[in-house]
């Protein structure tokens, strides 16, 4: 059991890129509704196993995490992993969701800062890193839209489907971290405004700071290396 726990360990950033990849892209691959009602409750049990995977050297954090979603799972049931539309509680439920992943994206970013050499183990740590940065963005704005209704307008939440302009804002929540601005979606009020610029700003803090730091490791290494 604890080689297996070791092995599932070693490969711990390819498990949780794996499940946020799928959640993300999951629907361009298979049929809306068994993904939606099937395959995505099971992509989230994956990728919550594999966060407190991450977090598992620091046990006081990794059983937190595991009363967590006992506990969320008590309270909201299978609801807590299925449709935002069919669960009242859905300020609670996204409270879950970022308290996890704020904890697990902090870990991943030391993970990632510590290590002395750059391996493939590093390089997809730092892109897990960086797509937990747009879950947690997501998180942030539905929740500001969830409070203030209206606070984003555009053509793709022109609609009173929950789920479609949950989707519209997770794809907004990316475009806005990445800094691209295509301008189809607009924060109309102050918070939604300042959440936006803090997103921008912290995407590019991860690029400029984060990334840059791995690189010039790898560099450095690659230069002993080639020295010895």
């Amino acid at each position: 059991m604890k080689s297996i726990i070791a092995y599932l360990y070693k490969h711990r950033f390819e498990l949780f890129l794996v499940t946020q990849f799928l959640i993300l892209f999951g629907s361009l691959f298979f049929p809306d509704s068994f993904f939606q009602l099937i395959l995505l409750p099971a992509l989230f049990i994956l990728n919550i196993a594999s966060g407190i995977l991450l977090v598992s050297k620091k046990k006081k954090i990794m059983w937190f995490l595991i009363i967590l979603f006992i506990v969320a799972m008590i309270a909201f049931g299978n609801s807590l992993l299925i449709k935002v539309e069919r669960n009242e509680f859905i300020l609670m439920r996204l409270s879950v969701y970022f308290i996890f992943y704020i904890i697990v994206t902090v870990h991943i970013i030391q993970q990632v800062w510590r290590e002395k050499e750059v391996d493939r183990m590093v390089i997809i740590g730092l892109m897990s890193g960086y797509i937990s940065l747009g879950f947690l963005a997501f998180f942030m704005l539905l929740s500001i839209e969830l409070i203030t209704p209206n606070s984003f307008t555009g053509i793709l939440l022109d609609t009173q489907s929950l789920e479609i302009r949950a989707d519209s804002i997770m794809y907004y929540a990316y475009i806005t971290l990445l800094t691209i601005g295509y301008g189809d979606i607009i924060p109309t009020t102050p918070i939604a405004q300042k959440a936006v610029v803090l997103i921008g700003l912290i995407g590019q803090f991860y690029i400029v700071i984060i990334t840059s730091v791995v690189v010039a490791k790898y560099v450095n290494v690659a230069i002993i290396k080639k020295r010895d």
